[in-house]
């Protein structure tokens, strides 16, 4: 049985198709993480909690490469 999740992208995703990123899909017990550009690749699962102390972090302390990277 195929799953049918919603997947959202980053509002910082970037212009043009918006292929920049990864996507989410939030589940009951986990968050699932693919990459945009290829989005019937592998995906990464980990608990609500982890991602959300990875959000919190980020929010604390943006990664060095996002004001140096150019797109």
């Amino acid at each position: 049985m195929a799953r049918s999740y919603i997947w959202r992208k980053s509002s910082y995703s970037g212009g043009g198709d918006g292929n920049n990123c990864v996507e989410i899909a939030a589940q009951p017990t986990r968050v699932e993480i693919r990459d945009s550009k290829t989005p019937d690749g592998g995906i990464l699962a980990v608990p609500r909690s982890v991602f959300a102390a990875f959000i919190a972090d980020l929010a604390v302390t943006p990664p060095a490469s996002a004001a140096t990277t150019p797109m």
